[in-house]
């Protein structure tokens, strides 16, 4: 990613050196990156907004209101996926690893993939 703002859904205070949330939608806040030239700018976040079971449009709305591009998921449900795709935020996915900067860093440099339909999950606290 040469330019563009990134979401991490973050657990507690987030920020580049804090703890990714497990699901999007249950976050804390959003670590939000904003990239120039391939290289991270500025870092800030963005309080996550409650939502009802259901409710799964208002994050998504949150963050496109926000200037997200990407969002860097471990997991996510499918109506909130296909909503990330009428908006425009490409979904990337990592299940594997908590820290915050190296998922960045990795989307930074091209190497995270784009999340596939079969990696969604069922939506509510199973994740």
């Amino acid at each position: 990613m040469e330019n563009g703002r990134i979401a991490v859904p973050s657990v507690e205070n987030g920020g580049l050196e804090g703890v990714r949330s497990g699901h999007f939608g249950h976050c804390d806040v959003f670590t939000l990156v904003d990239v120039e030239g391939g290289q991270i700018k500025a870092v800030s976040t963005l309080p996550n907004k409650e939502h009802l079971q259901g409710g799964c449009m208002v994050p998504v709305n949150l963050l496109a209101n926000n200037d997200v591009n990407a969002l860097i998921v471990g997991g996510i449900g499918m109506r909130p996926l296909m909503g990330f795709r009428q908006v425009g935020v490409d979904v990337y996915h990592d299940a594997e690893r908590a820290d915050i900067r190296p998922v960045v860093e990795d989307l930074i440099a091209g190497a995270l993939p784009i999340i596939g339909e079969d990696q969604v999950c069922g939506g509510g606290s199973g994740h």
